[in-house]
């Protein structure tokens, strides 16, 4: 008996009534042969863990652009523990743990440089064309960008997870809700570790009442969340969190926009990483043959000039981007050697 269907066999006994399980899946857009030893969702966390953009990921920033230091967050050690905070709901609530993670791996593959200030920045350049947004570059990642203009042929419940986990997504299943509700648990609480560590926060800042709530480290807060979630979302066909937590979820977030992401420290890099992403945006623009051969490639197939400069840019690291801005702007004898 192959070990796939052994695996599918397993989750008709095990996962709860809300749960997606592989044999259930829409499929993929091109059909392909199935795996002998593995589900489609975990074909789908392979094929993501194994494409260049998740790679990339490792030099992406989370919040602080090129901070000194090897502890602080960035887009991929984000994604291992949205993956890993998702994966302990699912777990509990007896969802569909490969899909879970699938999504959770997948969800920021499209992210710019430089964080949410590199998204902003490209959103504005491209507003004419509807804007940017990094759950759609996502999901153009792995349909379109990946394998060289292939994609990664993943199924539609990996697809919508990826797409909808923003707060303003609706995801089609339970395991894309768990990773909509993971991403903002892992990084309020992570950023709040950062800014402490770069000197910007102090513990004693966190409001009094939410540290009577849920704690004062991050280890805490992370538990607290999760355990609200799970208890408050059994047997339900839903994802939630108590009234009394999503309200202190608001408020740590509000509190971590006054105090670090809209701060006059975060915000003086901001408009560093702006500038970078702008300049090189209208180069691309009016320099489209000096991008790479994929690329190339996407124009000739007749992708729109901004859509494929988008494409470029979104898929630079932060150090690739300064490199190349300095290649292109910054006279040769002023570099740093």
């Amino acid at each position: 008996m192959e070990l796939r269907l052994l695996q599918e066999a397993r989750e008709e006994k095990i996962l709860g009534e809300y749960a997606k399980k592989s044999v259930d899946t829409k499929g993929r857009e091109r059909p392909e042969e199935k795996c002998d030893i593995r589900t489609d969702f975990q074909r789908d966390r392979d094929r993501i863990i194994h494409c260049k953009s998740f790679r990339r990921m490792k030099h992406k920033t989370q919040v602080f652009i090129s901070p000194e230091g090897d502890h602080y967050r960035t887009r991929l050690t984000h994604t291992l523990e949205v993956a890993q905070i998702a994966r302990s709901i699912a777990r509990a609530l007896s969802l569909n743990e490969d899909l879970t993670e699938a999504i959770a791996l997948g969800h920021d593959l499209g992210h710019t440089p430089f964080g949410h200030a590199g998204e902003r920045k490209l959103s504005k350049l491209c507003k004419t064309h509807g804007g940017f947004s990094h759950n759609e570059q996502s999901l153009r990642v792995v349909e379109r960008l990946e394998k060289n203009g292939e994609g990664l042929n993943l199924t539609w419940e990996v697809r919508d997870g990826i797409l909808n986990h923003r707060t303003s997504g609706n995801p089609a299943t339970m395991e894309g809700k768990v990773v909509q509700l993971s991403d903002k648990i892992a990084y309020t609480n992570h950023d709040i570790d950062d800014a402490v560590r770069a000197g910007m926060l102090k513990p004693e800042n966190i409001p009094e009442e939410i540290v009577a709530l849920i704690g004062n480290t991050s280890s805490n807060r992370i538990n607290a969340m999760i355990r609200d979630t799970i208890g408050n979302s059994a047997g339900l066909n839903e994802i939630r969190m108590s009234m009394q937590m999503r309200e202190t979820l608001m408020n740590l977030r509000e509190f971590m926009f006054q105090n670090v992401y809209m701060s006059e420290i975060a915000m003086e890099e901001h408009e560093k990483a702006e500038k970078i992403i702008e300049d090189l945006y209208k180069f691309y623009i009016n320099h489209p043959e000096v991008m790479e051969g994929e690329f190339l490639q996407l124009l000739q197939d007749g992708e729109s000039l901004w859509k494929v400069a988008c494409d470029y840019i979104a898929c630079m690291t932060d150090r690739f981007a300064v490199a190349k801005y300095m290649e292109l702007f910054i006279p040769r004898e002023w570099r740093k050697s």
